[in-house]
């Protein structure tokens, strides 16, 4: 881990123990972002819950000792570091989204990739809000748990809004193009621009961190990536300003 990583890990709600967090994992495996092992432990209680947390979909890390010390002393040699709130399974997340395309109701969602920033992501989360959004999809490794800088950046918004972090992402965008969702990439670099585009009003809405753009396993399934006008002495918008600006034309120009 990075130092960036190891900060933000000690900002998060941390459970440590065996008995607590496999009870977590049984009962509450939507609050836990990610659980860290201690490296080459040796024990096989910890080898059995590491199985756990993948069968519920929790991304799991090895880390030295100290690492853990670092979080709680009193860890066994196992944390789950959590969420401010729950988020949703990907089967009730599928569930909603389907019958909305099925019952032809308007139905928007943000898949938001590589957001390390929680000031970031929690001013994302707030845009959606604002902007009609029904959900949000975010990977379930590689960006940043809903710490409380999160809730804070979202201004209250974290809490009404759904979040879903499918254990397969791919597999989640997959299904929603199938089923005949319009999928859209924001990406700086594109030839096409969103000014003038037609938005379809079962659709999602795709952006990656600042720095690395879009991901080839997204990209693939977008039916259009677009671009937002710029002046060409800037490098880039903030990822929560091109997902408003993004956001706000889907609704002005339907």
């Amino acid at each position: 881990m990075n130092n960036g990583q190891e900060e933000l890990s000690r900002q998060q709600r941390a459970i440590g123990g065996i008995r607590d967090v496999e009870e977590l994992l049984r009962k509450k495996p939507g609050l836990v972002h990610r659980v860290l092992f201690k490296l080459k432990s040796g024990n096989s209680k910890l080898y059995e819950l590491q199985k756990l947390a993948q069968q519920v979909n929790v991304h799991v890390q090895q880390v030295e000792e100290k690492f853990l010390d670092n979080i709680t002393k009193r860890h066994n040699g196992v944390v789950a570091l959590c969420h401010e709130k729950l988020v949703m399974p990907w089967n009730d997340t599928r569930k909603i989204l389907l019958e909305a395309k099925q019952n032809d109701i308007p139905c928007r969602v943000v898949v938001a990739v590589n957001l390390e920033d929680p000031h970031n992501l929690g001013a994302c989360i707030r845009s959606s809000l604002a902007l009609d959004v029904r959900l949000m999809l975010l990977p379930s490794k590689g960006s940043c748990g809903l710490t409380p800088t999160v809730e804070r950046s979202s201004a209250g918004a974290l809490e009404k809004m759904d979040i879903c972090r499918p254990g397969n992402l791919e597999f989640a965008i997959q299904e929603l193009k199938e089923a005949g969702y319009q999928i859209i990439g924001l990406d700086g670099k594109s030839e096409t621009s969103i000014i003038d585009f037609k938005f379809s009003k079962h659709l999602v809405m795709a952006i990656g961190g600042e720095d690395r753009g879009l991901p080839p396993f997204i990209r693939k399934f977008c039916d259009s990536v677009l671009k937002i006008p710029m002046s060409p002495e800037a490098h880039s918008y903030n990822a929560s300003v091109a997902l408003s600006l993004g956001l706000y034309h889907s609704l002005a120009k339907p």
